[in-house]
């Protein structure tokens, strides 16, 4: 697929960005300038396809301000489609390193997900890795749909924190429902982090940075929750390996058509 965005690739039907974490961050520092309502989602395999099955959940991805490249699978598929230089940018980290941006500009950042014990955790965790971060406060939403006085009342509490950026932690698709569903009514930026509240909080554990780089992180985590996470790698994933590779290969086949020389008419 054409991509007229040259610093970004269609990964099935997904836009996903080439960024970094710098540059994430001047992004996101930029928006939270300007006092812009907007979302920033970490898109890994299981957003992409859940995407691919849910039009309604892809006009949501579209709407992002930025989508980086959580997975490696989808970094490793920004290279295959022509952006070689591609790093990952996972949604973690990116948490830590706007946090550690936020303390040095004095910027108050609001958790919002969870539960109030992982909640509790994570500002202690935060708060002892980077001295200074100004947390201006943290809500646990329940585990069901809210009214919309509960839904305006969260909101409200949000915006009068004076946060400048909000880190949603309610798994996907529901956090960048969330945010699409509030772009506008709060004043601030938005990034989706999924599992960054369960790892922060040291109620889950990371993969070894080892199998993160070779794209193994789905196994560790599958040995970790193997009830709730099987479909997800072991349907998933083979179905996006199917439906990406030819993707790949119907791009190579066009990239080699355009490149060909145009043979001139003998005058």
């Amino acid at each position: 697929m054409t991509e007229p965005n040259l610093t970004a690739r269609r990964i099935l039907k997904t836009r996903v960005d080439a960024t970094s974490y710098a540059d994430a961050c001047d992004r996101i520092q930029a928006w939270a300038a300007a006092g812009r309502s907007c979302y920033v989602v970490a898109a890994n395999v299981h957003v992409v396809m859940t995407a691919y099955w849910n039009p309604a959940y892809q006009r949501v991805l579209d709407a992002a301000a930025l989508v980086t490249a959580d997975g490696m699978p989808l970094v490793m598929g920004l290279r295959l489609l022509g952006m070689p230089g591609q790093s990952r940018v996972y949604g973690p980290d990116l948490m830590l390193a706007w946090c550690d941006r936020a303390a040095r500009l004095g910027w108050p950042i609001y958790l919002y997900g969870g539960t109030d014990a992982m909640l509790a955790k994570m500002v202690v965790h935060l708060k002892t890795q980077i001295p200074g971060l100004p947390i201006a406060g943290t809500y646990a939403p329940p585990f069901r749909s809210l009214s919309v006085a509960e839904a305006k009342a969260d909101v409200d509490r949000i915006n009068q924190s004076g946060a400048r950026v909000v880190f949603v932690g309610l798994g996907c698709p529901k956090q960048e429902q969330w945010m699409h569903r509030h772009q506008g009514q709060v004043h601030a930026v938005m990034i989706g982090v999924g599992a960054a509240f369960s790892f922060l909080s040291g109620d889950v554990a990371q993969a070894p940075r080892w199998m993160m780089a070779f794209g193994l992180e789905w196994l560790y985590r599958l040995g970790q929750e193997p009830g709730r996470l099987w479909q997800r790698y072991l349907v998933n994933n083979p179905m996006f390996i199917l439906l990406f590779g030819a993707q790949v290969a119907k791009h190579q086949v066009l990239t080699r058509f355009r490149s060909r020389p145009i043979n001139k008419p003998l005058s």
